[in-house]
Parts: C-alpha cells; structure tokens; sequence
C-alpha cells in the first residue's frame, strides 16, 4: 500500500522510512478518530435538537428514545458494538473496519443524544475545548515520551471494568457521592489510557512495518483511531458530569 512508506518489497527498512511511515500511520489515526468524533456531535446534536421543543418538553421522539424501554438499548448498544467489532476485526478488511467505525460513530451520538437537552450548548461547547486540550497534550506525551508505559494497560482495563460496573450500579442506586467518584476515577483512568494508547499504537506500529503487513497496519490505524476515541469520548463525558451547567 502506498500510504505506508515504511513498507518495501525488495529492500529492508530503515530508521528514515520508519519514521515517514509512522507519521502517515499518525495522521490516518487521528484523521479517522477526528471525523469519527466529528459524526458522532452532529448524530448527537440532530438527535437532541428533535427530542426536545422549544419550551423544554420532550417530544414524542424524546418520550421514545429516553423515557420507553428503549433508552437501555440506546445505553448499551456502543458497548455491545465495541465487543462486536473486536470479535469481527480480524474478518474484516481495512475499509470494512473503517466502515464498522463511522457507524459506531453515529451509534454513539444517538446514545449521548441527551446530553443537549440535560446540558446548554456553552457548557458542552466549553467542556469539549477542556476535553480537546487535556487529550492533545497526553497523546502527545504518549507519543513522546521514552519511558515504558505498557506496564499500565493491565491496571487501567481493570479499572475501566470497575468502573462499567459501578455505573450499572448507580444506575439503580442513584447516589450522588458514586456518580462523583465514578466521574472523578473515570477521568484519571481515561487521561491514562490516552497516553497509554498512543504508545501501544506508535510501538505496534514499528514492530510490524518491518514485517511489511500492510493490511494489518490499514486495520491497526482504524483500531488506534477507536481506541483513542473512546479515550476522548469518556473523558468528555466524565469533564461533563463534573463542570457542565445543567439546564
């Protein structure tokens, strides 16, 4: 494949080819996750503005999706499509993977949908900047930095599963003081794995270019793109649940 100029059929790989590869491979991770991001606020703000009326009542839409049984469907369906496409990735080529991502995307904006209405746009808008900078700079260090983080990945998942958990819970026992910790924790483990990711995608990336897998590296970069994306996304939610102006 062109785009990885890493990859050579007739000679070796050198430190100068691996270093314009991994850029491209940079620039295909962070390209995807931003539009990727950026379908899922448009979902997100289309759905929210037809799910409330100018007074503040719901609509019959707004009734369906957020009041009816099917607001656990909207709930879950991103965690279930996230298990999905881990168990389909290897079937899948590297547009189909890409393809899977955009309507995960729009998935997840149908199911944060409410946020437009508990929110006012200023707050969401003001939060996303916060999320936006804080990301920027913990990718960056990933990147960057020469230090060994792999040795988190096993903490943070586990956290993550602690932190699925308590949410379900909370869930029925609405306690305030859980919903704050939960944010408060879920923020730390995310702005972790921000960094963590980066990494895990940089090194994953240089030890397969050598080998010159050109359709795993297509499928990595969609990976690396979902796995950073989730990272934001649940950063804004949890900066959200702690800063944000409610209506």
């Amino acid at each position: 494949m062109a785009e990885y100029n890493t990859i050579r059929s007739t000679a070796g790989v050198g430190a100068a080819d691996i270093d314009q590869g991994l850029r491209t491979h940079m620039n295909k991770v962070y390209s995807t996750m931003s539009f990727g991001l950026l379908i899922t606020f448009a979902a997100a703000w289309a759905i929210g503005s037809m799910t409330v009326t100018a007074t503040g009542e719901l609509t019959s839409l707004g009734q369906t999706l957020f009041l009816s049984p099917l607001k656990w469907v909207l709930m879950f369906l991103p965690l279930g499509m996230v298990f999905l496409f881990g168990a389909m990735i290897n079937r899948l080529s590297a547009a189909g993977a890409q393809t899977f991502f955009y309507v995960f995307a729009a998935a997840m904006g149908l199911s944060i949908s409410w946020i437009f209405i508990a929110f006012n746009m200023g707050s969401i808008a003001q939060v996303f900047l916060i999320t936006s900078i804080a990301f920027a700079g913990l990718s960056l260090w990933g990147y960057t930095t020469k230090k060994d983080i792999s040795g988190w990945g096993s903490f943070l998942i586990m956290g993550v599963i602690g932190l699925i958990v308590a949410s379900v819970v909370n869930i029925f026992m609405q306690s305030d003081a859980i919903a704050w910790a939960v944010s408060i924790i879920g923020l730390l483990i995310f702005a972790g794995l921000t960094a963590y990711d980066t990494q895990k995608i940089k090194t994953d990336y240089i030890a397969h270019a050598q080998h010159g897998d050109a359709e795993w590296l297509g499928k990595s970069a969609i990976m690396g793109a979902l796995n950073l994306y989730l990272d934001f996304i649940n950063m804004f939610m949890f900066l959200l649940q702690l800063l944000g102006n409610r209506e």
